[in-house]
């Protein structure tokens, strides 16, 4: 397959994330490479929620192998991550749910046991700004990618893509917080996962905007009925055995994080640590 258009390096943006919780469960989520210029100089992080790296014995990353820039399709290789909840840089704000860590110690002990990492970062240039974001209509199609309920090619090593649309509008502060509802099938396993607005090549611009993507934010909730006329936000689970998802019903509405809380989590790293 060459790697030719968005949506296919979109298929090498994100990572597979396997976790083991303290009670001996096994849940999977997904995480994302983004690239962030900031005080000292341009750094790749991976991305992901702070609940499903909290509370977890033993990770791993599942990356594409690369040889001389070229993803060798199917050939895995799993980053397993000593100490897995130290090694992410959580939100300051406990009610925000993400969690970075720098993909250069990564690569470094990817390089150390001879493997290539092949992947796509986004940039937090696409990242919409005030102007393009009032530009923005109440109703937009999204693109989210993730790995939903683990499922995933696994010989291939490609996640899932999936689309949906805007369920509140992008613009306004969801509850007064920096987040968005979207109505899509989101289940166990698309915690952690990009939310894209993504127009194909011959779709018309509108307004200002008119790029043909634009990085809105990470999946982190979905909605349950937990009984009759009763709504409930709560955590997208790791794993599809949990109590939640069998009392449970979700009903298609995610909650997205805006990217600008991605943008402001990257800075306060990089304000910390030069490394």
């Amino acid at each position: 397959m060459q790697i030719d258009t968005i949506a296919k390096k979109l298929l090498f943006n994100t990572v597979r994330v396997d976790t083991v919780l303290e009670d001996g469960t096994e849940g999977s989520g997904t995480a994302f490479v983004i690239a962030h210029k900031g005080v000292h100089g341009l750094r790749r992080f991976i991305v992901t929620n702070r609940h499903l790296v909290d509370g977890v014995r033993s990770g791993s990353l599942v990356f594409t192998q690369a040889h001389e820039g070229q993803p060798l399709i199917g050939m895995r290789f799993e980053l397993e991550i000593e100490e897995f909840p130290d090694a992410w840089f959580v939100h300051p704000d406990p009610d925000i749910d993400l969690a970075i860590v720098p993909m250069a110690p990564l690569e470094r002990a990817a390089s150390e046991q001879g493997v290539q990492l092949y992947y796509h970062s986004i940039d937090t240039a696409l990242v919409p700004d005030t102007s393009v974001v009032k530009a923005f209509d109440a109703l937009e199609e999204i693109l989210f990618v993730g790995y939903p309920n683990g499922v995933w090619d696994h010989v291939n090593l490609l996640p899932i893509m999936r689309r949906g649309t805007t369920a509140t509008p992008i613009e306004m502060n969801f509850e007064g917080q920096s987040e968005f509802i979207i109505d899509a099938a989101v289940y166990p396993g698309s915690s952690g996962s990009p939310v894209f607005l993504y127009r194909p090549e011959g779709t018309p611009p509108s307004g200002l905007a008119r790029a043909p993507l634009y990085f809105l934010g990470v999946i982190s909730s979905v909605f349950f009925r937990e009984e009759e006329n009763q709504l409930v936000p709560g955590p997208v689970p790791a794993s599809e055995s949990t109590n939640m998802v069998r009392q449970s019903e979700m009903i298609d509405l995610g909650l997205v994080i805006k990217s600008t809380q991605v943008v402001s989590l990257l800075n306060e790293y990089s304000r910390r640590w030069k490394e």
